[in-house]
């Protein structure tokens, strides 16, 4: 019997691509254009040193927490539908911050965007997994997608940066309305989908012990920076995450209608991809996080110009997923581009470690982020690709979610860890012999900093390590395709 014919691809996907990269590049941009505006919102709504990390953490918490449930909600509802209602969400939830007239209500508004930002994100890359079949195609989609992963953080840095200093903090949160809308009005028309499944079920226990412990974990790393690991409140979070995440695995392992199929992580090559991109956010988000402080409390930049020197990161990100990995994909093993990428990176992290006090930015710090922006558009991409590829359609947007929920978690684990080594060794810089040869602040600081992009690098070349091992030589074939094909 005659095999059947392959669907023909969807004449507007292309455009579809545009709307889905909309609200990607949303989602990504809120997990950092906050933070240059957080000294303004902080000072106008009379916020304490305290609370003001709720800003952040409230928004990490529910994305990172809700990740898996939105992706199974999208598999089972729709995945058109569920991006539909994520985006109303989050536009919503930004309009309801932007107006915020005290910190409650500023924090309320944070979790309502990272809620709807876990139902957004899953559906999101899932959408794009099923209508892209072509290898060569779905390669040029995986490389912008992955470009807007990957740099959406440092744009988020640049257009706060503007946003606050030419407007007011606010607009930080009403930028997203204009984006969700415009996104919006695309989605009726470019986007094609199955209804969802009518026989599926929503793994009730699943969802609480799996959303449980990620919570517990997301929220026991956001509170080691500044309470340290050996507080009981913190050990005690970070233990029940791994006991509620155990509890999920034995659970999904029995469960009739399992919230995560274990099949899908249990693939090596797949597992092997996942691997790499959360030490890759291990070993990358701290160069977001130290190379601001340095800008501008080290150098003296103003926020605008912080942004700006963001710039080739960003342009690298996109050169090397747009017009390196995407062309190289379809006939290049993926691991090599996955190695190659954080080989890269690492030599980026040890260029840093190299700054001084009075380091300049064009023979400095440039080559860096040129370096670190490659390695992630090479990186990011094929992770993205062979991630998700060979997964039923059924499956494809709780797929989608364990590889948002690694990111996530990689970037909150990587930001703590390495935050409290540069602070650690900061202190001891700066206190060691204070009198006959001990530290300036800025020096202490920059110390820090470079030990703690040595340590990153290790990590990025870990990452290449575990990529060269795991993937598979081949390129990935598209497998995910509609039931109804």
């Amino acid at each position: 019997m005659a095999a059947a014919p392959a669907p023909a691809p969807d004449p507007k996907r292309w455009w579809a691509l545009a709307v889905i990269a909309l609200a990607q590049l949303m989602v990504i941009l809120d997990g950092t254009i906050v933070n240059i505006a957080l000294p303004s919102a902080q000072h106008a709504l009379g916020m304490s040193d305290g609370d003001r990390q709720w800003v952040i953490t409230a928004y990490t918490l529910a994305f990172g927490g809700l990740l898996l449930l939105g992706g199974r909600i999208a598999d089972l509802v729709g995945r058109k539908r569920t991006f539909v209602i994520g985006l109303a969400g989050f536009a919503a939830a930004s309009a309801l911050g932007g107006a915020a007239a005290g910190p409650g209500m500023l924090f309320a508004a944070r979790a309502l965007q990272g809620a709807f930002a876990a139902l957004l994100a899953p559906s999101a890359l899932s959408l794009l997994t099923t209508t892209f079949t072509d290898p060569k195609e779905r390669a040029r989609a995986f490389g912008v997608y992955g470009a807007l992963a990957g740099g959406g953080s440092a744009v988020g840095l640049i257009v706060g940066g503007l946003l606050t200093e030419y407007l007011n903090w606010r607009w930080s949160l009403y930028v997203n309305v204009p984006i969700a809308l415009a996104a919006l009005l695309g989605a009726p028309a470019f986007l094609r989908d199955r209804t969802g499944r009518r026989d599926g079920r929503l793994d009730v226990p699943g969802a609480l012990l799996g959303c449980g412990g990620l919570v517990a974990l997301v929220y026991g790393f956001s509170e080691a920076e500044p309470r340290g690991w050996a507080d009981p409140s913190v050990l005690t979070l970070l233990v029940a995450g791994v006991i509620l995440l155990a509890a999920f695995v034995w659970w999904q392992s029995r469960a009739a209608s399992p919230l995560l199929p274990l099949r899908i992580v249990k693939d090596r090559v797949r597992a092997g991809s996942l691997a790499t991109m959360g030490l890759a956010t291990v070993g990358m988000f701290g160069v977001f996080l130290f190379l601001t402080y340095y800008l501008q409390v080290v150098l003296g930049y103003p926020p605008v110009r912080t942004g700006l020197a963001f710039v080739p990161i960003s342009a690298g990100i996109v050169i090397g997923a747009t017009q390196i990995a995407a062309r190289l994909l379809p006939r290049t093993a993926p691991r090599v581009l996955m190695s190659s990428g954080m080989v890269l990176a690492a030599a980026g992290m040890v260029l840093l470690s190299s700054l001084t006090v009075h380091a300049q930015y064009v023979p400095r710090v440039l080559p860096a982020l040129l370096l670190l922006g490659l390695g992630m558009g090479l990186t990011f991409m094929p992770v993205y690709a062979t991630a998700t590829a060979g997964v039923p359609a059924q499956d494809a947007g709780v797929a989608s979610a364990v590889l948002n929920t690694v990111q996530q978690m990689g970037a909150s684990l990587g930001t703590v860890l390495l935050n409290t080594i540069a602070t650690g060794r900061y202190v001891h810089s700066h206190v060691h012999d204070p009198v006959h040869g001990g530290a300036t602040l800025d020096e202490g600081m920059v110390h820090g900093f470079s030990v703690a992009y040595r340590c990153s690098a290790g990590v990025l070349l870990l990452a290449a390590l575990v990529a060269g091992l795991t993937v598979r030589r081949k390129t990935p074939k598209h497998a995910g395709t509609d039931a109804r094909a």
